[in-house]
């Protein structure tokens, strides 16, 4: 309320504005607008003031009502520039077309008039419309032509806003460096006061946005302070959500979760009335907090609601869906959002690193070397330390793959040190799980243990529950003795007459099948407590905790299969052999007689069949077809019995 008591609420309310005391000025201008004594300028100041109180849709009113004003006034330049807000403020509310509609009525009344500032402001919006295209030339064009316009006008504001955009085309076509002389600048003019309240704030968010698509975060926490110190002097509502998100994003990197969560939460009840197009990023970095501490129902709900406010929540969203066993989902989910931004380098940046671990999820290792590939171009472009450590660890993800693992460890170890440099702990634990599994898969357990002892700490400290639980499964794993022997049913596939239908449909159908093979068994497998034990071109090796197990995998095998070509004309036949026996365990595999035998059963099956040696079912109830018959098999002295299973028999 103000101090000064005025009898005409108006002139009172023209105080308050310029005071800006937002709250005062709109009650007071609220009070005096009766319809008739408000002017053009009023009805702007009072659209404002709501802007700034949260009351976005007062705001909307206003200003149409200002712009109706100055067009009866038949001042052109100041009815169009209120033409361009209304379509920033119908942006924001995810309604396009209305926000098209007012940059034509801006075009349509600057058309034919003198130089203004208001045709600055109308560069700046064909610039974005460019920008939104892909299109930066024509964008950066734009900008250059609203530099100029600045350039003569006393205008900070325009200047500002032109910078600011030309700075962010600028980011994008991978001119950091230009762009971020220009962007400091403006910075600094903002915080010396030299700009209006809106070009202030905006200037705080854009330079923190700029921060966050270029992964500098570093620089994003510098800046994500300075603006909270500014909202926090100024009596206004609704605005400081905007900064709330990018600083709450900076809050999350550097393990501050809870503070982060309370951050963010509070800008999705001060954004949703009032700027839905930034409360969908809220939502979506609400669901980011959630999914690293495991409330995955919380968390899928968040990324559900940023959805249905125009933003797409990735790469959580397919993070989520990975984390809920659904791999293919995942990988359709990242490479949708891949394809949206397929212009954008920096929101790839962003993506691809997800993609790589779905990838390497899914045993998809060309999927994960093409990441790893273009990332590598992007950190090359960009150079910020995150862009190199998401490079570092997609390469190395592609190498542990490969089993190249001192090329993997290399990477995973650079890509921790470029996580540590910028204090974001939990990326980096997540490199040391990585190197730790890259160890243990090497054969140096001790070293593995000492990397996930580590960074079961920084998840215990950070709280982030899936990520311990799985750094407890890993170690957990790594207790068992390097060598020791172990009863398994083991399990040995393979695509009969490979070679030749390789041949018949070509390299690129055949890479294309044996992906939709390796998925469909894998999840078999996964279904039926099967390990994978090695992958070999186009079968695997597996065992079993029981037969009964191994018997019900093997099955489904088929089944999945025969499903698949009577409902789309084609599947590849597979044969399976099954054999249980002790064998020594070593690390990841295992050896022994028992093993070699399953591999000769598995060469000596038909075309679709599963064929098990005898004993492996014996006291079973398992429905065969025919008698056992016994079998000499290379490299054993005595026959052996097995029998083929009727798997259309089993459920």
């Amino acid at each position: 309320m103000s101090e000064i008591v005025a009898a005409d609420p108006l002139e009172a309310g023209r105080d308050a504005f310029e005071r800006r005391s937002w709250r005062d000025a709109y009650q007071r201008f609220t009070e005096a607008d009766d319809g008739e004594r408000l002017t053009a300028s009023d009805l702007e100041a009072l659209a404002k003031s709501a802007w700034w109180i949260g009351r976005s849709a007062d705001s909307i009113s206003a200003f149409e009502r200002a712009y109706a004003a100055f067009v009866e006034d038949g001042d052109k330049a100041q009815a169009a520039f209120v033409a361009l807000t209304l379509r920033r403020e119908y942006l924001a509310k995810l309604s396009p077309s209305v926000a098209q509609g007012w940059l034509r009525r801006a075009e349509q009344l600057l058309e034919g008039e003198p130089g203004s500032g208001a045709h600055g402001y109308l560069a700046i919006a064909h610039g974005e419309e460019a920008f939104g295209r892909g299109e930066l030339d024509h964008a950066l064009s734009h900008y250059d032509r609203a530099v100029e316009i600045a350039s003569g006008l006393d205008d900070r504001d325009l200047r500002a806003w032109s910078a600011m955009r030309r700075a962010h085309a600028l980011a994008m076509s991978g001119r950091l460096e230009e762009s971020w002389v220009l962007m400091e600048d403006v910075a600094a003019s903002a915080v010396g006061g030299e700009l209006g309240a809106h070009t202030t704030g905006s200037v705080f968010c854009n330079v923190m946005a700029a921060c966050r698509e270029s992964a500098d975060y570093r620089r994003g926490t510098e800046w994500a302070q300075v603006s909270k110190t500014w909202c926090e002097r100024q009596d206004i509502a609704g605005f400081p959500g905007i900064c709330r998100v990018h600083r709450a994003e900076f809050m999350r990197l550097t393990g501050a979760w809870d503070e982060a969560g309370e951050e963010v939460q509070r800008a999705t009840e001060e954004l949703v009335g009032f700027l839905p197009a930034i409360a969908g990023a809220a939502f979506h970095e609400l669901g980011e907090i959630r999914l690293r501490i495991g409330d995955l129902d919380a968390a899928a709900e968040a990324f559900e609601q940023a959805q249905e406010l125009g933003d797409g929540g990735q790469p959580g969203r397919a993070q989520l869906l990975l984390a809920n066993g659904s791999p293919d989902a995942a990988a359709a989910s990242i490479r949708n959002a891949l394809d949206d931004a397929d212009w954008d380098r920096l929101a790839r940046a962003r993506l691809l690193p997800a993609q790589a671990d779905i990838a390497r999820a899914r045993g998809d290792r060309d999927t994960s070397d093409a990441a790893a590939r273009e990332l590598r171009e992007i950190a090359e472009e960009f150079g910020t330390a995150a862009i190199r450590a998401a490079s570092a660890h997609a390469t190395g993800v592609t190498a542990l793959m490969s089993d190249e693992h001192g090329e993997a460890a290399q990477r995973f170890r650079e890509a921790r040190k470029l996580w540590r440099e910028i204090d974001a702990p939990y990326e980096a634990a997540l490199e040391t799980v990585a190197l730790g599994e890259t160890q243990a898969a090497a054969g140096d357990v001790e070293a593995a243990k000492l990397e996930l002892e580590s960074a079961r700490k920084t998840f215990e400290r950070l709280g982030a529950r899936p990520d311990l639980a799985r750094a407890d499964a890993l170690l957990g794993s790594l207790e068992r003795p390097a060598t020791a022997r172990e009863v398994r049913t083991f399990m040995f596939t393979d695509i009969v007459g490979s070679t030749a239908l390789v041949e018949a449909i070509g390299d690129e159908a055949w890479h294309d099948l044996l992906h939709w093979h390796d998925q469909a068994l894998r999840r078999c497998l996964a279904e039926n407590a099967g390990e994978e034990v090695h992958h070999t071109g186009d079968g695997f090796f597996a065992a079993f905790p029981d037969a009964r197990a191994a018997i019900a995998c093997a099955s489904a095998i088929q089944r999945k299969l025969a499903e698949h070509r009577r409902d789309h004309g084609f599947a590849p036949r597979v044969r399976i052999g099954l054999h249980a026996a002790e064998a020594t365990r070593k690390g990841g595999d295992y050896e022994g007689a028992g093993v070699h035998l399953a591999a000769r059963i598995g060469a000596l099956a038909e075309s679709g069949e599963v064929l098990v040696s005898a004993e492996t079912i014996d006291g079973d109830d398992a429905p065969v077809t025919g008698e056992p018959r016994e079998v000499s098999l290379k490299g054993f002295a005595k026959p052996v019995r097995v029998v083929a299973l009727d798997w259309r028999q089993i459920a």
